[in-house]
């Protein structure tokens, strides 16, 4: 892989759906990158993990929403690493995989608030710039101030870009296949017909 800018969006993607699809290509275009890597993650100690799908069938359906894309990629290292997944610990494995790239880390801009209790945060910050996607529910100026505080806390590098808002959610879409109800146009159609053949989400 020859991408110099590579954006790096990491989920449970249980399941991957079209909002996830859609900022990594408005990531993709705000901040120039050559291309994204979808990350799902393996046992993430920060999710409840009562509706989740295992981390085989969760990268099967990530790989299916971009498999139509050249510039997008699913890499299946945080499913393939045993214990639990850190987030500092895949940056630097991509680091030492793309030593010439910029990696751009791409998180909700809410994650600005709560990033410090992940684990070593200081680590993820050293790794990438941070690439927070704004959608309108916290003030821009609450944060360009957070923006401040974390760059002068750790140095961090931090490009804040807004994001349409948009109602969509692995959880509503859980909760529909629960239901009996369609996920068409919510999810690409062939990580839906895999949810269906698969009989996913419907007895949670």
């Amino acid at each position: 892989m020859s991408w110099e800018k590579i954006g790096i969006m990491g989920g449970t993607f249980n399941p991957i759906h079209i909002g996830h699809l859609l900022l990594a290509q408005w990531a993709m275009e705000e901040a120039g990158l050559d291309g994204i890597i979808f990350m799902p993650t393996g046992n993430s100690y920060l999710k409840d993990k009562t509706e989740m799908l295992s981390g085989s069938e969760r990268l099967a359906m990530t790989r299916l929403a971009v498999q139509d894309r050249d510039c997008f990629f699913c890499s299946d290292m945080e499913v393939k690493r045993g214990g639990n997944t850190y987030t500092y610990e895949t940056l630097e494995s991509l680091r030492h995989i793309y030593p010439q790239a910029e990696l751009y880390f791409i998180v909700g801009a809410d994650c600005l608030f709560s990033i410090e209790n992940w684990y070593c945060p200081e680590k993820i910050f050293k790794q990438c710039t941070l690439l927070a996607a704004s959608r309108g529910s916290t003030p821009l100026q609450e944060l360009e101030e957070k923006r401040q505080e974390l760059a002068e806390h750790y140095g961090a590098d931090i490009l804040l870009m807004a994001f349409p808002d948009m109602e969509i959610s692995s959880t509503d879409i859980r909760r529909r296949c629960r239901e009996g109800k369609s996920i068409q146009y919510l999810v690409p159609d062939s990580v839906r017909e895999y949810i269906i053949a698969g009989h996913f989400y419907e007895n949670l």
